[in-house]
């Protein structure tokens, strides 16, 4: 059991300077919280620039069942782009990056990490296998926390005029419940309770709580990007390519899969592609979060559910506005970029080891291959590059819930 005495005197450690990084640094320095933000170079000389001076400002009509509102100017205590620096002291550690860049992140967090320190990934996005495995690699012995939540607690996007990006942080939704999970998972517990000592929690703590995954496996299965993104991203490519062309008096800026993608047909791509991921869940003996069929029938799809409980359902037939453009405008977008070679093909090698046919899933890989012009089969995410492709059913459930990596 973690002794968490005193935690909240502790600065919190925000690896990531983008949209997600930005706003949980200053909702948590808004909440109260001591506040390190960190970026790696190349990046940190435009996403850190200027932010000593302006900081962060979060502004919007995040929409939420409860209400919950925090809006405003956040200053931090440390802004940088040495992660020494950010991550020495800190108890509480938020890794807030795309996943193509754990590895690049991880290379250099792992050596940095000490006894008593707790890593949330967000969105884990298999985040906690890539760190524990670079762990091993090092070999590290630091008693450490990890584990990954299953979405970012925000719809958010980095305000921009003219191309040039703002202090200001727009917010579209705020979370009110997420499903998390500690690797392994006997770690799970003192990671949930972890969260009511940062202010990027508190609509959910405030709100139905979060939800306890059974392992890390669960929360990747459990990110609704992949399920909601590559179809309406792939099937709407063309209403999408047209927004502002052929498509008289339309902004091609304000163009959102979910107001103009999303109908009927593309759910019923969506439903048999959760039915895949369910299939294998079951199949190696984890969970995922679990969806009633009529949820994807909704303009907000499965996201709904995220920030405004169960039954949330936007009809077809109305005219649905998130109050902030949420694209992609372009089929390079990570909606395919990145939700394909590691959500979707994570899927596929899983269905290979354990002998699910992912079929719509496939397709979706492949369909994206051509339209972006890379084979996402040879660049996605391999299952060694997880260290999990050489363990069996059992080996793999002993490492996600005790810990037990075999020699």
């Amino acid at each position: 059991m973690y002794d968490f005495t005193g935690i909240e005197n502790y600065p919190v450690a925000v690896l990531g300077g983008g949209s997600v990084g930005r706003t949980c640094a200053a909702d948590c320095k808004l909440a109260g919280n001591t506040v390190r933000i960190f970026d790696i170079k190349p990046f940190s000389e435009t996403s850190l620039k200027y932010l000593e001076k302006t900081g962060v400002t979060l502004v919007g009509h995040p929409k939420n069942k409860y209400g919950f509102d925090r809006l405003g100017n956040a200053k931090f205590d440390l802004i940088t782009d040495d992660m020494a620096e950010a991550v020495n002291g800190a108890k509480l550690i938020l890794v807030c990056i795309p996943s193509v860049a754990h590895e690049v992140f991880f290379e250099q967090l792992a050596p940095l990490l000490t006894d008593g320190q707790i890593v949330h990934i967000i969105p884990d996005n298999y985040g906690s296998l890539r760190l524990r495995k670079k762990l091993r690699e090092i070999g590290s012995s630091a008693k450490v926390i990890i584990g990954g939540w299953s979405s970012a607690p925000y719809g958010t996007r980095i305000v921009t005029e003219g191309g040039v990006p703002t202090p200001e942080q727009y917010l579209v939704y705020r979370a009110i419940t997420l499903r998390g999970s500690a690797l392994p998972t006997v770690d799970t517990d003192d990671f949930l309770e972890s969260i009511k000592y940062l202010g990027c929690f508190d609509s959910i703590t405030q709100g139905d709580g979060p939800q306890k995954g059974n392992t890390v496996l669960d929360i990747g299965f459990s990110n609704v990007n992949p399920v909601i993104h590559v179809p309406g991203t792939v099937l709407g490519a063309s209403v999408m390519e047209n927004f502002g062309r052929i498509y008289g008096g339309h902004d091609r800026f304000q163009y959102s899969i979910y107001s103009h993608a999303f109908c009927p047909s593309l759910s019923e791509v969506q439903v048999a592609f959760y039915d895949e991921e369910t299939a294998l869940a079951d199949a190696i003996g984890v969970d995922l979060a679990r969806y009633p069929k009529e949820d994807f029938f909704s303009r907000a799809s499965i996201l709904g559910p995220e920030y405004m409980g169960e039954g949330c359902i936007v009809p077809f037939e109305e005219q649905w506005e998130t109050g902030f453009t949420t694209g992609p405008f372009s089929i390079q977008n990570r909606y395919v970029t990145e939700d394909v070679p590691v959500g979707c093909h994570v899927y596929h090698e899983l269905g290979k080891k354990f002998g699910v046919p992912t079929p719509v899933i496939d397709a979706m890989i492949t369909i994206a291959s051509v339209m972006v012009g890379k084979n996402f089969y040879e660049s996605g995410v391999k299952l060694e590059e997880l260290g999990i492709g050489n363990l069996d059913k059992q080996q793999l459930l002993e490492y996600l819930n005790n810990g037990v990596y075999p020699v």
